[in-house]
């Protein structure tokens, strides 16, 4: 059935960062959820690794979870922290640049 989480342990209380883990010189990704509606990714991002400016067919939410990332949208650039969050709207050009090693869940909700 979609939807269903997958990738991760249930009935068990979990630090998402602990879910993933880096590799050196790559940017590593787990998928947790991935249908029409929603789409739910664990990423972990070695120094300097970047996602380059490309568009999303839904809204787009980053969250941190663990260290900082350069995040551009539109030409704007945020310096997200962990535990913070920030949505990357529909359509628009966006980019994702770790100055220093960082984890993040990426959410992406699609108008059905």
């Amino acid at each position: 059935m979609n939807g269903i989480l997958k990738n991760i342990q249930k009935k068990e209380i979990l630090l998402l960062k602990e879910q993933i883990e880096y590799q050196p010189g790559q940017i590593v990704s787990k998928t947790l959820v991935q249908n029409q509606a929603v789409s739910l990714t664990l990423f972990a991002f070695d120094k300097e690794e970047e996602i380059s400016t490309h568009s999303s067919e839904g809204d787009a939410m980053v969250t941190v979870l663990e260290g900082s990332a350069k995040i551009t949208i539109d030409g704007a650039v945020f310096l997200l922290r962990e535990g913070e969050t920030i949505v990357m709207p529909a359509h628009a050009a966006h980019a994702v640049y770790a100055q220093q090693q960082f984890k993040m869940l990426l959410t992406v909700v699609f108008s059905c």
